[in-house]
C-alpha cells in the first residue's frame, strides 16, 4: 500500500468528506458564537479571526514561492483576493469588505468545497492543507458575518462587487494571456470536474456564472 502522503486526492473521497464535515461543524459553531456575543466580544473575536486568516494566508503565499513560478505563485486567483478581503472584513467589519466576502465567499469559494479543483497528494500534504484552509476560511467568514453578526448586503454593495469583479477579471485575463497562466480559470476550464462543466463551452460559462449567483435580497 502506498504511504498516506503519496495518495492522490479524489473528489468525494474520505478526505473530501472529512473537509466538508469540518466545514459544517465550523459554520454551526461560528453562527452560534456570533449570536451570543456582546458587541465587545464580537469585535474581539473578529480581530482574532481576521489576524489568524491573514497569518495563514501569508504562510501559504510564502510557501507557494518555493520555488516561485509565474503560472502559480502570483496572487491573482479570486480566492487570493477573497482571503485578503475576508481577513480585513473580520478585523474591521467594514461593509464594503463584508459585501465582497459575502458574494465571493458564498457564490464562488463555496463551489470549491463541492467540486474542489485540486490535484496532487492527499492529506496531509501542503497543497491539500493550503487549498482547504483558504477556501474554508473565506466561506466561514461570510457565514459568520452574515448569520452570526447579522450583516447584510445592499444594492449599492452589490454594484461595488460587480465592478471590482469585472476589473479583476479583465486584469487577470490579460495577465493570463501574456504569461500563459490560467488564474481564476478565466482563460480555460480546469482539468478536473467542476461546476463550469455544466455551464457550456468557454467563454460562455463566464456569463452563465453570473446567473448562478444566489437569489439574495440586498437591502
Amino acid at each position: 500500500m502506498a504511504p498516506a502522503a503519496l495518495r492522490e486526492f479524489h473528489q468525494h473521497g474520505p478526505s473530501h468528506i472529512a473537509a466538508i464535515t469540518l466545514f459544517v461543524c465550523g459554520a454551526v459553531i461560528l453562527v452560534w458564537l456570533g449570536r451570543r456575543q456582546t458587541e465587545f466580544q464580537a469585535r474581539l473575536l473578529g480581530r482574532v479571526l481576521g489576524a489568524a486568516t491573514a497569518a495563514i494566508y501569508v504562510a501559504i503565499l510564502v510557501a507557494g514561492l518555493n520555488p516561485p513560478r509565474l503560472d502559480v505563485s502570483v496572487p491573482l486567483r479570486l480566492t487570493d483576493l477573497a482571503t485578503m478581503v475576508c481577513a480585513y472584513a473580520l478585523w474591521s467589519q467594514r461593509h464594503w469588505a463584508y459585501a465582497l466576502t459575502y458574494y465571493w465567499g458564498l457564490v464562488l469559494s463555496s463551489q470549491a468545497l463541492i467540486s474542489p479543483v485540486l490535484t496532487g497528494p492527499d492529506f496531509p500534504s501542503v497543497g491539500f492543507l493550503a487549498f482547504w484552509s483558504i477556501h474554508l476560511l473565506v466561506v466561514w467568514a461570510a457565514i459568520y458575518l452574515t448569520w452570526g453578526l447579522g450583516m447584510r448586503p445592499t444594492w449599492r454593495s452589490y454594484r461595488i462587487v460587480t465592478v471590482v469583479s469585472i476589473a479583476w477579471a479583465i486584469v487577470t485575463m490579460v495577465f493570463n494571456a501574456v504569461a500563459g497562466s490560467n488564474y481564476g480559470f478565466l482563460n480555460r476550464k480546469p482539468s478536473t470536474a467542476s461546476l463550469l462543466d455544466v455551464m457550456g463551452p468557454w467563454p460562455w460559462e463566464r456569463s452563465a456564472g453570473r446567473t448562478a449567483e444566489p437569489q439574495t435580497t440586498p437591502r
